[in-house]
């Protein structure tokens, strides 16, 4: 890409945020209005919402990753491949860890988020997480292990015991899959269905916070019938390689144990100096961060409160999506010394959950959706996104 005296953007991270960002000013921008930077570890964008599927082995890893320089114009944004080590504000520059150097004028931080374990002992060491494309491949080779383990060692059922931390959106849609996937782990490993325990525990009250209690009731009986076993209102004490202790005392054992208990923003905000909640930064109206109006911040990163509720939103896909658009817009603007920005207003779409094959639950304003109708709609959801980041052809070729 050549180089000029333009402005610089840098985008750090290329995740739904990140990514509608490149795209957006491709759209927005001329040829050589500024220079465009995006920067990703990876040389894919993964789909975040789908990582359950891989994760259980019902699907493959590679339906849920493409590659960026399929997506964005490589005459319009330059690509980098490098993990970023290092913000400095004072002098508007990103450090890579191969030592690479990165100025800006303006600074787009998408970097995505980390795993929370509300300093629960042992989780961060011994559970698996669903966060990238090497943590799920890793938990389908470990869930297969463990089976094909249990064949030589059957005085150890609890190789058959999974344990899913959270009842949130990610370990609900995961333990649907996995509940799809072990009829046929059984009968590929000559084991007893009866045997594999999958047990899913949440210190709220209730699971899938946020759906209304029809919703949550309809999710419950699918995946009780599938063989989960819920445990609410019911924190884990402590974690170990074999096993969970309950803050009622309960131990369980487990060959498999799984966290989906949330997530926090990215360490590298708070170490450039930024003031942060949980590693998330309260972004102004327009999604910068107050006092450095060159940096926007958008996805996990992003503090957004809802003022319906007095509560952060929670950093949804959607929202991230819609971010990047006003960001991209907001860059669009300033490159051309345009003063009138356009305040973020997020515009809930609705939510659908997936329960496994052909089910699911979801809501949109007063409207709710159940079983294979919800499990329609989230294919459709899904078809529009990559229809939005890669056109007809990435739609086709991905089949949601």
């Amino acid at each position: 890409m050549e180089m000029n005296n333009t402005s610089k953007i840098v985008i750090l991270g290329a995740g739904y945020g990140g990514l509608m960002t490149a795209l957006r000013l491709e759209k927005q921008l001329h040829y050589h209005e500024a220079e465009v930077t995006l920067i990703n570890k990876h040389e894919y964008h993964y789909i975040t919402t789908h990582l359950h599927v891989p994760a259980a082995g019902t699907g493959h890893h590679d339906q849920v990753r493409v590659d960026v320089e399929t997506l964005i114009n490589t005459n319009r944004t330059n690509f980098i491949r490098g993990t970023v080590s290092d913000i400095n504000k004072e002098e508007k520059v990103v450090h890579l860890e191969d030592g690479t150097e990165v100025p800006y004028d303006y600074l787009v931080i998408g970097l995505g988020s980390e795993a929370e374990t509300f300093g629960i002992p042992g989780m961060l060491e011994h559970a698996f997480l669903i966060r990238s494309i090497n943590s799920v491949r890793k938990l389908r080779q470990h869930i297969e292990y463990m089976f094909s383990r249990y064949n030589n060692e059957p005085d150890h059922p609890e190789y058959l015991t999974f344990v899913i931390g959270g009842a949130g959106f990610t370990g609900i849609e995961f333990v649907g899959e996995l509940a799809d996937r072990i009829p046929k782990l059984c009968k590929q490993y000559d084991v007893d269905p009866h045997l594999v325990k999958i047990y899913d525990i949440e210190a709220a009250p209730t699971i899938m916070p946020g759906f209304d209690q029809e919703l949550v009731d309809y999710a419950k009986d699918v995946l009780e019938k599938k063989g989960v076993t819920f445990i609410t209102n019911t924190p884990i004490k402590q974690c170990f390689a074999d096993g969970v202790v309950l803050a009622n005392g309960q131990e369980i054992k487990a060959g498999t144990i799984v966290s989906t208990l949330g997530v926090r923003g990215n360490h590298l905000i708070e170490a450039a100096g930024f003031e942060v909640m949980r590693g998330r930064v309260k972004v102004d109206e327009y999604l910068r961060i107050p006092g450095h109006e060159e940096v926007f911040v958008v996805g996990d990163n992003a503090l957004i409160i809802n003022e319906e509720s007095g509560r952060p939103y929670p950093p949804t896909a959607q929202i991230a999506v819609q971010q990047g658009e006003t960001v991209a817009l907001n860059l669009a603007k300033l490159v051309r010394n345009d003063a009138t920005l356009e305040a973020f207003k997020y515009h809930f779409k609705g939510t659908v959950a997936s329960l496994g094959k052909g089910e699911g639950i979801g809501f949109m304003g007063k409207r709710k959706f159940f079983g294979s109708t919800a499990a329609l709609m989230k294919k459709l959801i899904d078809a529009r996104y990559l229809y939005m980041i890669g056109g007809l052809s990435l739609v086709m070729r991905k089949r949601p």
